[in-house]
This record gives structure tokens, C-alpha cells and sequence, in this order.
């Protein structure tokens, strides 16, 4: 499956934020899915499986708990994708922040409006 296909679905992606917050057991990311979409326990338990066929999470078990953390290498496969399309928001980025600085400049007070309230 394609790193876009898997990042393609909403439920994925949210698991990978979850994770991305350190490791958590099947249990706590179960629970907050659940909330937060209204799937089922067998939904959740598949999203998690394909993020881990795909090398976006790992697992160990601890006891009976399974726990699972985000594997970097697929997102840093993601990004050096994006690296040629980087120049498309970081120009507006600069330009963004030439605007506020400017903006700012514009709001500081002259000498004359501090000695005359």
C-alpha cells in the first residue's frame, strides 16, 4: 500500500497523532477512536494492523497489553516527497512574515505620539 493511501484515511492518521504523543496500548488508542469516530473495537484493531504491515507503527506486548509507537521511517519517506512542493508554501510563509513584521513597524509608536498622549 502506498504511504498516501495509508495517511489517505482520517481514522490512520488520527491513531498516528495518538502516537505520535508517545506509546500507547491498543486499549487507549481503542478508546479514544471509538470516541472520537464511533467505530468498532475489530475497526479500530484493523486500522492499527495496517499501519503496522505498512512500517508506520510497531508493537511489543507487555504482559497481556500490546503497545504500539510510531516507526519514522515511512513519514520520513512522506516528507522527502514533499521536499519538491516545499517552495509552494514556504514562499507564502516568507511572505506572510514580511507582512506582520511590517505590520508591526506600522503599530510601533513615533516619538511624538510618546511625548503627547
Amino acid at each position: 500500500m502506498h504511504a498516501f493511501d495509508v495517511l489517505g484515511d482520517p481514522v490512520r492518521r488520527r491513531i498516528l497523532e495518538l502516537l505520535a504523543g508517545g506509546e500507547q496500548s491498543s486499549g487507549e488508542v481503542t478508546a479514544t477512536i471509538r470516541r472520537e469516530f464511533g467505530i468498532s473495537q475489530p475497526a479500530v484493531s484493523q486500522h492499527l494492523r495496517v499501519l503496522r504491515d505498512n512500517g508506520f507503527a510497531s508493537v511489543r506486548a507487555e504482559g497481556t497489553r500490546r503497545l504500539y509507537a510510531v516507526e519514522p521511517g515511512p513519514l520520513q519517506e512522506v516528507d522527502v516527497w514533499l521536499e519538491r512542493f516545499r517552495g509552494f508554501w514556504s514562499q507564502r510563509l516568507d511572505a506572510l512574515a514580511t507582512e506582520l513584521a511590517r505590520g508591526r513597524r506600522e503599530r510601533r509608536p513615533t516619538n511624538k505620539e510618546e511625548d503627547h498622549p
